[in-house]
């Protein structure tokens, strides 16, 4: 399978891209903070889509399915500890992403699942 394909995997760097760009104008002070993490958890997302796809088994694939759907909620966590810091501003459009990308995840887990049965 070819992950590239995979419209999880388009919408999970389209994530990625969102996070480098919010992360990008938070304060210098956070460089090894919150952007460091928030920057990593994004691009673990559509990493592990692509590593999973590239597995033999369906079990291997959900695994690490399940592997980017942690890192989805880890993203959305850092993202709004840091509205509560106000170390970015408000960006509703943002937070739809993570939650797309986590319904997306949910789903094909879900899919996978019934066909392995």
């Amino acid at each position: 399978m070819n992950h590239k394909n995979l419209t999880v995997w388009k919408t999970a760097i389209e994530l990625l891209v969102s996070t480098y760009e919010l992360t990008s104008q938070m304060p210098k002070s956070e460089q090894f903070g919150f952007v460091s993490q928030m920057n990593r958890a994004a691009l673990s997302i559509p990493s592990n889509i692509a590593e999973g796809a590239a597995r033999s088994s369906t079990k291997d694939y959900i695994r690490f399915l399940y592997q980017s759907l942690g890192s989805a909620s880890e993203l959305e966590t850092q993202y709004l500890a840091c509205q509560l810091l106000n170390l970015t501003e408000e960006n509703p459009e943002y937070l739809d992403k993570i939650d797309h990308v986590l319904r997306m995840l949910k789903s094909q887990i879900n899919s996978l699942k019934k066909k392995d049965q």
